[in-house]
C-alpha cells in the first residue's frame, strides 16, 4: 500500500498507521529497527533498559538508524509516569536529551513529558481507558490518545472500541485517537479506521515475531490460545492485567486477597504497596519468559485467537498492510 495520510502518519512521518505497541520485557532493538525500516512506529518501554547507560546507548543507535532509513518509519518510548516508577525522572531526562520523537505515557500525569517533548517538537500520546483521564490529558496538551479498549494485552480498559473511540472523537475532534486492543489483522485495522481512529496499536501479534527473544513456549501459548483463554489478573501489578490462563495462573488465582486489597487502597500504604507489588510482578514476568520455566504467567490480549504462526516482523507488517488493502477492496464492492 502507498503511504497513508491519517493524522498519526502526518504527525509522526510514518508511512502506515501502525504502532508496534510497547511490551515489557519483549520489545527490543531488533524489533524497533524492523518497525522503522518497514514504515511503522515502533515503541518500547523505557523499563526494558534499566541498567546504567543502556537506554541512552539504544536511543543513540535508533536516532542514527532512523536517519539512515530516510524516515520510512519512526520510534518512540513508553514511560510509566506513575510515582511507583522510580526510574521515571531519570529515563525522562535521557529521552529528552536524545530528543525522542514520540512518547506514549501510561498510568499517571503526563505533564512533564508533554512539556519536555514539545520543547523540541516531539509528540506525546497518552494511554486512556476512560473519559476522565482523557480530559486531563487533553487539558495538558496531549497530541493524541491511545484508546486502550477491552481485549487489549497488558492493562486493558473496560470499554469496547466501538464505543470508546467514537466518544473520544466526539468530545475531542481535533485530537487523534489510536485504537489498542484486539487487533491482529488487516480487517481489524480497517475497522478501527472506519470508527475514526487515526491508527492502531498492535502488541500481542509481535510477541510471536522471530526477533522477540521470549521463550518458544510463550509464543506457542499465544498461537494456541482462544478468545476465552485470556483472563484479567490483579496478581501482577494490583491493576487488572490480561494474561493467558495457564495452569500456574489458575493455581495462584486472579484476585488479590483482602489484606492486599486494603493495602492497595489505604492512603498510607498504597504507594509503597503498589511499588512492591509491581516489582514482584516484574520479577515473575522476567522468569516466565525464559525457556523451561513452569511458573508461566504470560501477558497477551484476546487477539491471540487470530494468531496461528510465528513470522519475522517484516512479514507480519507486510501481511497487515496487504490484509488492510484487501479488506478495503472487499468492503468497497459492497457499496458498488
Amino acid at each position: 500500500m502507498k503511504k497513508m495520510n491519517t493524522t498519526l502518519c502526518e504527525q509522526t512521518g510514518i508511512d502506515f498507521p501502525i504502532i508496534m505497541a510497547p511490551m515489557f520485557l519483549v520489545s527490543n532493538e531488533a524489533m524497533i529497527k524492523a518497525a522503522i525500516r518497514n514504515g511503522i512506529m515502533g515503541v518500547f518501554p523505557s523499563l526494558n533498559y534499566r541498567k546504567e547507560g543502556e537506554l541512552k546507548t539504544l536511543l543513540s543507535k535508533l536516532n542514527n538508524y532512523k536517519s539512515e532509513t530516510n524516515g520510512l518509519g519512526s520510534y518512540g518510548v513508553n514511560l510509566i509516569v506513575q510515582q511507583t516508577n522510580l526510574l521515571y525522572k531519570k529515563h525522562l531526562a535521557i529521552c529528552l536529551e536524545e530528543q525522542v520523537p514520540f512518547f506514549i505515557t501510561s498510568l499517571g500525569n503526563p505533564k512533564e513529558v508533554i512539556e519536555g517533548a514539545h520543547a523540541y517538537g516531539g509528540k506525546v500520546y497518552c494511554d486512556v481507558t476512560n473519559m476522565e483521564h482523557a480530559r486531563k490529558c487533553a487539558a495538558l496538551g496531549a497530541d493524541g490518545f491511545i484508546a486502550v479498549c477491552s481485549g487489549a494485552g497488558g492493562h486493558a480498559g473496560p470499554h469496547p472500541a466501538t464505543v470508546l473511540i467514537p466518544v473520544l472523537r466526539k468530545e475531542f475532534p481535533n485530537i487523534p485517537v489510536v485504537m489498542a486492543g484486539g487487533i491482529a489483522d488487516g480487517q481489524g485495522i480497517l475497522a478501527a479506521l472506519s470508527l475514526g481512529a487515526a491508527g492502531v496499536s498492535i502488541g500481542t501479534h509481535f510477541i510471536t515475531c522471530d526477533e522477540a527473544t521470549v521463550s518458544d513456549e510463550y509464543k506457542q501459548a499465544i498461537i494456541d490460545a482462544g478468545i476465552d483463554d485470556i483472563v484479567m489478573t490483579e496478581r501482577l501489578s494490583g491493576t487488572p492485567c490480561s494474561v493467558i490462563n495457564t495452569d500456574y495462573v489458575k493455581r495462584i488465582g486472579l484476585k488479590q486477597n483482602l489484606i492486599e486489597r486494603w493495602m492497595n487502597k489505604n492512603p498510607t500504604t498504597k504507594k509503597w504497596f503498589k511499588m512492591i507489588t509491581q516489582l514482584r510482578g516484574m520479577k515473575k514476568l522476567e522468569k516466565a519468559i525464559q525457556p523451561g520455566n513452569y511458573n508461566s504467567i504470560w501477558s497477551a490480549g484476546q487477539s491471540s485467537a487470530l494468531i496461528d504462526k510465528t513470522a519475522s516482523c517484516e512479514e507480519i507488517i507486510n501481511e497487515l498492510k496487504k490484509e488492510t488493502n484487501d479488506a478495503y477492496q472487499k468492503l468497497h464492492t459492497l457499496f458498488g
